[in-house]
């Protein structure tokens, strides 16, 4: 048995605070806690979040608070087959009285981008937002123009509706994250939300606003630091490539995790501690997240990646602590 006390692990000064943005973002999206801590998790490890749920269930409220939440600019793109590459990174244009070419940014340079229905737009088009996502930088007219450090992608998708669609590559799929479904709400909070709409007629815009903003831009990037810096105690880490490795051997898995999901589901893990207000990552933290983290990746054979993920996880034996 892999025995792990707590003493074993590293502490470090206490996580920032983030229960602001977690009751911001609860007072837009009702009766979704789960989620948002999973969002805030995704958000604070600088990864990006890919939303695979039906229309008019929230997505893009959940859009407008997170950059409202952290006082950053949002960019919305609406992804459709005639979308061009340059109509998401930008372009050059010629300046006929200055006789220089200017450059015109697209909507990459914000702090979030809303890229609605991602799978209604060409490849080609999808691979932009490839070299952003991964380095936060575009390269146009052969010039890297970098992006917001906190650049964070929220892109949707349909999951019901194929026609007209191109399925996400592999590649661009590897680049998010985590994969959420926001749902339906409950009936209480549907009830909530009823209430809220007919009063919202009845009021001005700027009454109907949550307060302000509980965090700014350099709050965020001290927050994204702090999750980095969550310790990871080497069989916590154990665990976790044995959770990858399994799944690479298991059978119904064609395409199993990269070493760039492996780093991308630690991050996740850290961030999910903190939010919990631990500075050292446990081995529930690192199953908390694994279904949103492996959903994204695994490309099984025909078998239910809920189900793949399940088995995997119960395959591999934790490290207990104490």
């Amino acid at each position: 048995m892999n025995l792990i006390t707590e003493n074993e692990f590293t502490a470090s000064a206490s996580p920032p605070d983030v229960s602001s943005l977690r009751e911001y973002l609860r007072g837009v999206l009702l009766g979704k806690e789960q989620q948002i801590d999973l969002v805030i998790a995704c958000l604070l490890s600088r990864g990006h979040l890919l939303l695979d749920d039906l229309p008019g269930t929230g997505k893009t409220t959940l859009a407008k608070a997170i950059a409202d939440g952290i006082h950053g600019r949002l960019a919305r793109v609406q992804c459709t087959p005639d979308l061009m590459p340059a109509d998401i990174t930008g372009f050059s244009m010629f300046n006929q009285k200055t006789r220089e070419f200017e450059f015109h940014p697209g909507p990459v340079f914000a702090d979030v981008l809303l890229a609605d229905e991602l799978n209604r737009t060409t490849p080609r088009t999808q691979s932009a937002l490839l070299e952003a996502m991964a380095e936060r930088q575009v390269t146009i007219d052969g010039e890297a123009q970098s992006l917001s450090p906190t650049f964070f992608v929220i892109a949707t998708q349909n999951p019901i509706d194929s026609h007209g669609a191109y399925p996400l590559p592999e590649a661009q799929l590897d680049r998010f994250a985590i994969k959420l479904r926001i749902g339906y709400p409950d009936r209480e909070a549907q009830r909530r939300i009823l209430q809220r709409e007919v009063r919202d007629w009845t009021v001005a815009s700027d009454e109907r606003a949550i307060t302000q903003s509980p965090l700014s831009l350099a709050d965020l990037q001290q927050l994204q630091r702090t999750a980095q810096s969550v310790h990871v105690h080497p069989r916590v880490a154990d665990y976790l490539i044995d959770l990858v490795e399994a799944g690479r051997a298991d059978e119904a898995v064609e395409l199993g995790v990269s070493p760039r999901g492996m780093m991308s589901w630690q991050a996740i893990a850290q961030a999910w501690a903190m939010l919990k207000g631990r500075d050292f990552v446990t081995p529930t933290d690192v199953a908390d997240v694994a279904h949103p983290v492996l959903s994204v990746r695994l490309l099984t054979r025909g078998e239910s990646v809920d189900n793949v993920i399940n088995r995997i996880m119960s395959t591999v034996a934790a490290p207990e602590y104490k």
